[in-house]
């Protein structure tokens, strides 16, 4: 185990020094960013160009409730039950936290997990917990004061089991406000991760709507949630467009558990100009995504592909576990430097509709 970190960790290095996480190499495509687009994180807005220096992560979490995994897995399973999954298919508990502290009840572990992460590349990432899911921004401010890393912070909704209980009630137009007053005060760097299951609900078309106009208000990109096995992918890619949203400022979220070998959703998104989101890298779920991304690749969808670890701890996963996957299946240091370190920041990169907030 250890021998086969050292080796990931070794390959990054050698990926970091030679092109493909290294700031300013000389590739065939670099990335061109509209005037004034800024990177919007919890302390200061950033030039696109400030954080080439490293990986940007799309999709993270460093703070969600106790029992967060409990109503996932629920709902998980009345998916999977609703799509005809065997009962041994089904989840039925949270799987056992890891050993040792948790560092989402401990700022002071948290930090050290972002320094961690600065040390295994990673120059940026994405907070993606949301009001509901039992999120706590001063904890994650906290957090990223400590370590030092640049954090954007998520705004919206998730899922209709998460949604606090004045969203299901609540007008079109009073979910936009809303959306708007979280953007303001977080201050937010995107919207994500907006949610839903397969069989998506009224209120969670309903959320993705006002996610549209408030996008129109803000240009704070998009980033979603899909359930497994992910069918709703279209579906929330046709609602946010629907509402206004440009496509090229959108993520549909993780689509490695989309059993589509011949990756024909992955396909019909990007050629629609939307990014896809293999968000759960770095861990036991690897070895099937490996080669939907390398189909993207070859299909000459490499501007469209987002990788991140959706975790709460081990940020670096994604870099030190799953890149050397891809490596030794053939992708380039070109091709990862574009993926790692340009896609994400094009993605996130955009002129402010709003003045960012004095104080924050």
């Amino acid at each position: 185990m250890m021998h086969s970190r050292r080796n990931a960790l070794g390959l990054l290095a050698a990926i970091a020094t030679t092109s493909a996480l290294k700031p300013g190499a000389a590739f065939s495509q670099t990335p061109s960013f509209p005037k004034g687009a800024v990177i919007r994180t919890l302390f200061k807005d950033y030039a696109p160009a400030d954080l080439a220096g490293g990986a940007t992560l799309f999709h993270e979490h460093l703070s969600l409730g106790t029992d967060f995994n409990d109503r996932f897995r629920a709902a998980s399973a009345a998916v999977l039950a609703a799509n005809g999954a065997p009962p041994t298919a089904r989840p039925a508990a949270p799987p056992p936290a890891p050993p040792g502290p948790d560092p989402m009840r401990d700022v002071a572990l948290m930090a050290d997990e972002l320094r961690a992460a600065q040390r295994d590349g990673v120059a940026c990432l994405v907070d993606a917990g949301l009001e509901g899911a039992g999120m706590e921004l001063p904890f994650i401010r906290e957090a990223a004061r400590r370590s030092g890393l640049p954090v954007v912070k998520g705004a919206g909704f998730y899922t209709e089991p998460y949604y606090p209980a004045a969203v299901a009630k609540a007008s079109e137009a009073e979910l936009v406000a809303a959306l708007i007053k979280q953007a303001d005060e977080y201050p937010a760097g995107a919207f994500g991760e907006i949610g839903s299951w397969d069989e998506m609900t009224p209120t969670e078309r309903k959320v993705f709507r006002a996610v549209g106009k408030a996008h129109q208000a803000t240009n704070l990109s998009v980033f979603t949630h899909t359930g497994i096995p992910g069918k709703a992918a279209i579906e929330q890619l046709n609602l946010l467009e629907d509402s206004g949203v440009d496509p090229r400022r959108v993520a549909i979220g993780h689509l490695g558990n989309l059993d589509d070998s011949k990756v024909y959703v992955h396909k019909q998104l990007c050629r629609r100009g939307a990014y896809v989101g293999f968000d759960r890298q770095g861990g036991g779920n690897d070895a099937p995504v490996v080669p939907l991304v390398m189909a993207l690749i070859e299909a000459g969808h490499i501007d469209n592909i987002l990788i991140s670890g959706d975790a709460s701890r081990g940020y670096g996963r994604p870099l030190t576990n799953f890149l050397p996957k891809l490596k030794a299946a053939g992708a380039t240091d070109e091709v990862l430097h574009r993926i790692m370190v340009d896609n994400p920041r094009r993605f996130l990169a955009f002129v402010p509709k709003r003045a960012r907030r004095q104080g924050v």
